[in-house]
């Protein structure tokens, strides 16, 4: 009797235990089946009600996420999601073993391999080693390779053979190095029952993502190389003047333009033009300092040239037409500057390392104009700007340009790899960022940073997109710090889980990518579901009329198995 009752107490447990666990997936359904409903199935209604379920109790004490980590796991053919097959970038690999060479033999060698690629199954590196055979049949390897980086593994007297072994060893490094990283953040990021795995041979990695609804999401979370970098800034009043007299330069450009080829004045053909009497006298004038009567007047020619109703000349009242506007102001039609009123509604240049505002679609104009050499000469050599990452105010379609300080050698002052921990925090005004950690070394660089910008702005960077970029008030000490920049919540989850997995130590491309419904998953479900349970029901009747009471006890030794046999624990 003792023993009987020790069972069935055992059973009554357990089966308590499994109902438990199963009420999860119950849970998750049904905050699933209300968020469709009240968004009516629209998909990014959808996506975005969830995200705001994301930290909210919904279950037991329990909140959503949590709810959906513990729910009945089911596969990318049951429920749907996304499958991608990605490639890690050996290019980026043997380029910087190279030390990102300039050499023309190696340059052309890397496209032909490139090239080659393209019809044929071999690895790139056998490709590359190949055509650089081809493109300098007399040259070694080591030519190339034995850089200052490389001093400990190859030198000049290193055989193809040596080199070609090291280059095969640091590219295979690579692909095992992002393949971890890319299934440490996949497992971050909350997906039930992920598969990653490698194709040996080759630099590609496939990952199968089951019940994934937001392909853009999982798209920057494997492709993202996660280089944070941490910069000084310039001041707008520091750089508005460069851009005036690049804008004006390019008027100019344009005007002369017209009068060589009336016919021919797009700004595309503004480089095709020879005016270097205009840019050696803008280049003399933008060496000098500003002063306020001189950006005052900077400020009059801006508002006259864009029709701003408080200019002094009343012709710059009248509308612009966009053809005028674009000749007129080639840069500030595209890029507005960053201009402003003070206390008293005069106008004045915006504080801060902002210098311009451009339309998402203006952004690439606005690069592809900075971007020439004969532009790039009249800026400061260590003058670097960078769009932000994300558009300014719900819904906006507009981003600001932040004018960065390099040092030196073109980089950034501190760098990323001093982070130790990151994780997802809530401010004070319940906003959500992420907090970071720093080793000695970087809490070091850290305070030193802030300290020599009391009053200024340091700017935080990942992957070339200005994050945020905080006022310091005071020299930071301890290496604790944190990013804020109007995240959702999966945003600054995404981010956390990059910074704490560590970057790609190659760029990883998408080569293939497919989005699975769950329509043929859900009518699996639905028809296993029913011919589960008739099943079950005919087997217990069936025990119960042929065992009698012996039937009893089967029928309840079968539903116990049955939950032996579930998948609960997600």
């Amino acid at each position: 009797m003792k023993g009987r009752s020790f069972i069935t107490i055992f059973s009554t447990l357990f089966v308590l235990a499994c109902l438990y666990q199963l009420s999860f997936s119950v849970a998750a359904w049904n905050s699933e089946r209300n968020a469709r409903n009240k968004t009516k199935g629209n998909p990014v209604a959808l996506r975005s009600y969830l995200d705001s379920l994301s930290d909210k109790k919904t279950y037991l004490g329990y909140t959503y996420s949590q709810v959906k980590d513990r729910q009945l796991p089911l596969g990318l053919d049951l429920q749907g999601g996304m499958s991608v097959v990605m490639e890690v970038s050996v290019v980026d690999v043997i380029k910087g073993l190279s030390g990102n060479s300039t050499d023309a033999g190696f340059i052309k060698a890397i496209q032909l391999a490139q090239q080659n690629q393209k019809n044929s199954q071999t690895d790139f590196v056998t490709l590359f080693v190949n055509a650089f055979k081809e493109v300098t049949p007399n040259r070694k390897l080591a030519e190339v390779f034995a850089t200052l980086d490389n001093k400990g593994t190859i030198n000049v007297n290193s055989t193809d053979d040596e080199v070609v072994s090291i280059i095969r060893t640091e590219a295979e490094s690579a692909i095992e190095r992002s393949f971890n990283i890319l299934r440490t953040r996949i497992d971050k990021f909350g997906v039930t029952q992920p598969n990653i795995q490698r194709q040996q041979g080759t630099g590609r990695i496939i990952v199968e993502l089951p019940g994934v609804t937001n392909p853009e999401r999982v798209r920057k979370l494997l492709q993202g190389t996660a280089k944070l970098e941490f910069w000084e800034t310039y001041n707008n009043e520091e750089v508005f003047q460069y851009l005036s007299k690049i804008n004006t330069f390019l008027a100019n450009k344009e005007k002369l333009s017209e009068k060589i080829n009336p016919k021919d004045t797009t700004i595309s053909k503004l480089f095709k033009v020879d005016s270097s009497g205009v840019a050696k006298e803008i280049k003399s004038d933008t060496s000098q300092s500003i002063a306020q009567n001189k950006e005052n007047s900077l400020l009059d020619d801006v508002k006259k040239n864009l029709g701003d109703s408080s200019a002094s000349d009343s012709s710059a009242k009248k509308a612009l037409s966009q053809q005028e506007m674009l000749k007129q102001n080639p840069l500030f039609s595209l890029l507005n500057p960053a201009i402003g009123n003070d206390d008293k509604g005069q106008q004045q240049l915006e504080r801060g390392p902002v210098v311009g505002y451009s339309a998402a679609k203006d952004t690439a104009k606005v690069n592809q104009l900075l971007a020439s050499d004969e532009i790039k000469a009249q800026l400061p050599k260590n003058l670097k700007l960078a769009w932000e990452f994300k558009a300014i105010g719900e819904g906006s379609k507009v981003y600001r340009l932040i004018a960065l300080k390099t040092t030196a050698d073109g980089t950034a002052p501190l760098e990323g790899d001093v982070i130790t921990e990151a994780r997802k925090d809530v401010d004070q005004f319940g906003k959500n960022e992420v907090t970071m950690s720093m080793n000695s070394e970087g809490a070091n660089q850290w305070r030193k940073l802030t300290g020599a910008n009391v009053g200024r702005s340091v700017a935080i960077v990942l992957d070339n997109n200005v994050y945020s970029f905080p006022n310091v008030n005071q020299e930071i000490s301890g290496g604790n710090s944190s990013i804020s920049g109007s995240f959702s919540v999966d945003e600054a989850s995404d981010l956390a889980n990059v910074l704490k997995a560590g970057k790609l130590p190659a760029p990883a491309r998408i080569l293939e990518e497919a989005v699975v419904g769950p329509t043929l998953g859900q009518e699996a479900i639905r028809s296993g579901t029913l011919s589960a349970f008739f099943g079950l029901v005919a087997v217990l009747l069936f025990m119960l009329w042929y065992y009698k009471k012996a039937g009893i006890v089967a029928n309840i030794a079968l539903i116990f198995n049955i939950f032996f046999i579930l998948p609960t624990d997600g």
